[in-house]
């Protein structure tokens, strides 16, 4: 029972745990869950706490010859879904109960901060962005209460030809579908996008990134007590090579993947096609010739680029200022700002993808470039136990000049997963326009000024999914209030908003109902 498990949490007992003491319901050891069963696998990998280097969690590291349960339970999976507008239709509600059952859970202070610890855990995360990111989810939950998950399928029907019929078109499941998911967000965004397939009617093979598996555990877990059926959701543990065999055995209709561009190109391969992606994200932030409010535009930009050490997938990665606001004081802030970061509080903390030497490296090569040079940052830190397999680095800005970023894009538009980004300055608003071009991924964006004009003229040449556009404007957003994904791309994959879940986990199906009367003169040949 879920809250057995999370009374046996305790931070100062997982790390020193050792993995022969660790029993079955220790929360510091994963399992795996395949047709309504936890199940251990006979390879485990043990994983450090990322700001200690101690023991984190043991998590199964499945191997190929015990997927054979996933492939059995996915087999019998009807292409018509778990239930659909004609079919199970008692389960929409079901789920709107599941969902006011959560939230009224994660309002229990116990069991929100709980989570809280379980990312920070596995993270070094904030205080702040961890809690931010389980009020997101929170928030989510009681969204879809009550009848609103019934809401989503909602059809739409149009007159037909003749007396009797009529087309119905309907919000259809895939069936069986699987999520691989990141590390950065470990509950938004597996769970925002499992609960969204199964909203539509699919069944869920859920993969999650390794490193984060104890707090999607724990939250099926949760789910699980508050009703949801042990069946409809498998959780796949490992880091690649059992999915992987997994996908290649055709048994999922939609692949859904959070992450990295490399990997998104390879499932499209693998699939077929048949996935939706929320991939790479350079995202770019726009300061227009208007200056106002500066010390507001420095503190947000500064929590875009910096906040949970710039491992958001809309963090601030390139800052085009135009020359007025350099001319203002806008670098000096940036640098006074981001000095007030430090381990202490978590604001600044370890980087999960990029080891220390493989970041000091891009520092090097992009400062290297005539005419850039270190803002602030470009040091790693210092005085931590952070283990080497992880990064440790100070937050960064590099500024190059216009020219120079034109003239060496690719470099200067590699995604960085950290606490980095390029700062450039323009005064041709045709040079902006053409590193908008530029871009290969386009996930989010702001365009930072009052005038209208303006406003409207980038918006009308840039392609980003998600767009703030004002003098409040960010990168860096919550999405169970809109729409998050990227644009431009017909595999792309929203989150959080009644539209992306339609789009993504269900598919379009129109029935013509055609029941009569029968005319007269049916045998009579139709005009030439």
């Amino acid at each position: 029972m879920w809250v057995h498990l999370r009374r046996c949490f305790s931070h100062k007992a997982w790390a020193t745990v050792s993995p022969k003491d660790m029993s079955s319901a220790h929360p510091g050891l994963v399992k795996n869950l395949v047709g309504g069963h936890w199940v251990d696998s006979s390879v485990t990998v043990k994983l450090p706490d990322p700001l200690t280097g101690e023991l984190c969690m043991v998590v199964p590291e499945t191997q190929i010859p015990e997927t054979a349960p996933f492939i059995a339970n996915f087999r019998t999976v009807s292409k018509s879904g778990l239930h659909n507008p004609l079919k199970n239709v008692e389960r929409y509600l079901l789920y709107g109960d599941v969902c006011q059952k959560v939230a009224a859970a994660l309002h229990q202070k116990d069991n929100f901060d709980f989570f809280v610890k379980l990312i920070q855990r596995n993270l070094g995360k904030s205080t702040g962005q961890a809690a931010g990111e389980m009020r997101v989810v929170r928030t989510f939950f009681e969204n879809f209460a009550g009848d609103n998950v019934r809401f989503l399928a909602k059809g739409f029907s149009a007159p037909g030809d003749h007396l009797g019929q009529q087309s119905q078109g309907y919000r259809w499941p895939y069936g069986p579908v699987a999520i691989i998911a990141p590390f950065n967000f470990p509950l938004e965004i597996p769970m925002l996008q499992t609960m969204g397939a199964l909203f539509m009617g699919n069944q869920v093979l859920l993969k999650p990134d390794h490193r984060t598996a104890i707090c999607t555990e724990q939250f099926i877990r949760l789910l699980h007590y508050c009703g949801m059926p042990t069946g409809d959701v498998s959780l796949l543990n490992g880091q690649h090579l059992a999915v992987d065999h997994l996908i290649k055995k055709n048994l999922f209709r939609l692949t859904q993947f959070t992450g990295s561009s490399k990997v998104a190109e390879y499932l499209s391969e693998a699939t077929r096609g048949k996935v939706r992606l929320e991939d790479a994200g350079f995202d770019w932030k726009l300061l227009g010739p208007d200056v106002s409010d500066i010390d507001y535009v420095a503190y947000q930009s500064d929590q875009d680029a910096y906040a949970f050490s710039g491992q958001k997938c809309s963090a601030q990665s390139i800052l085009l200022a135009h020359t007025n606001w350099v001319q203002a004081g806008l670098f000096q802030k940036l640098k006074t700002l981001a000095a007030r970061r430090k381990l202490d509080d978590l604001t600044i903390g370890p980087v999960i993808t990029w080891t220390t030497p493989k970041i000091q490296d891009h520092v090097d090569k992009v400062a290297a470039l005539p005419g850039a040079r270190v803002l602030f940052g470009g040091k790693p830190l210092t005085g931590h136990q952070i283990p080497s397999v992880y990064g440790a680095f100070e937050p960064t800005a590099v500024f190059v000049p216009m020219e120079q970023l034109l003239a060496n894009f690719k470099l200067c538009t590699t995604e960085l997963f950290g606490p980095f980004q390029v700062v450039t300055e323009w005064t041709d608003v045709k040079n902006v326009l053409e590193v908008l071009e530029r871009m290969d991924h386009h996930l989010t964006a702001a365009v930072v000024s009052k005038d209208a004009v303006f406003l409207n003229h980038i918006l009308a040449h840039s392609v980003n999914g998600t767009t703030y556009a004002g003098i409040r404007a960010r990168t860096t957003g919550a999405p169970q209030n809109h729409w998050f994904g990227p644009a431009g791309d017909p595999r792309g994959a929203g989150i959080g908003s009644p539209e992306a879940i339609q789009m993504v986990w269900s598919c379009h199906r129109e029935i013509i109902l055609d029941q009569g009367p029968i005319s007269a003169g049916w045998k009579t040949p139709p005009a030439s």
